[in-house]
């Protein structure tokens, strides 16, 4: 068994708990679905956001919501570079896996799908 890293990230609508909330969980959902995974399979996961949200941490509605109660999680604010791609949650989530690192689904929704074209789905 391999850690391998999964890329994620979603704009969200509003510096808002309900929107951050809302984001958080439709991204971890997906990248746990695409990949089939369940929170035991899950190392750490690694929550960034962009300066402009601040209302909350992520890392909160993982455990409420998702089970993630066993999981180690931190939030960070998101390298703040000129032009960048604004309200933008990112997740780098680290798992146990036989899978190839080619097998592995990285998830950018909404308009994060720009950030990594090659990858979105």
């Amino acid at each position: 068994m391999f850690t391998r890293g999964i890329r994620g990230a979603i704009t969200v609508e509003n510096n808002n708990i309900d929107s951050l909330k809302s984001a958080t969980i439709e991204l971890l959902s997906k990248m746990l679905s695409e990949n089939n995974l369940k929170s035991n399979d899950i190392c750490c996961v690694n929550f960034s956001l962009t300066k402009d949200i601040n209302c909350a941490f992520p890392a909160k509605f993982a455990r409420e919501e998702l089970g993630f109660d066993t999981v180690p999680m931190e939030c960070y604010q998101e390298l703040d570079v000129d032009n960048s791609l604004k309200m933008c949650l990112r997740i780098m989530m680290l798992i146990n896996t036989d899978k190839s690192p080619s097998k592995l689904v990285h998830v950018y929704l909404k308009g994060a799908q720009i950030l990594r074209k090659d990858l979105s789905t």
